[in-house]
């Protein structure tokens, strides 16, 4: 699942990188950024949400 998870995120990237620079109006890139940083923002929160901290070794 995580190489499924991987792939995934390398293709949203390329298109997400191929609709920016095919954007030419300043406003709409910084859309773009705004989104991409909410999307990143809420999959970081995600994984943490996931992951269990370590408690001390017993």
């Amino acid at each position: 699942m995580e190489d499924e998870d991987i792939a995934l995120n390398s293709v949203l990237g390329l298109e997400l990188n191929r609709v920016f620079f095919a954007v030419h109006e300043t406003a709409n890139k910084q859309k773009i950024i705004e989104f991409a940083r909410e999307v990143l923002q809420s999959e970081l929160e995600a994984l943490a949400d996931t992951v269990s901290p370590e408690g001390p070794a017993s």
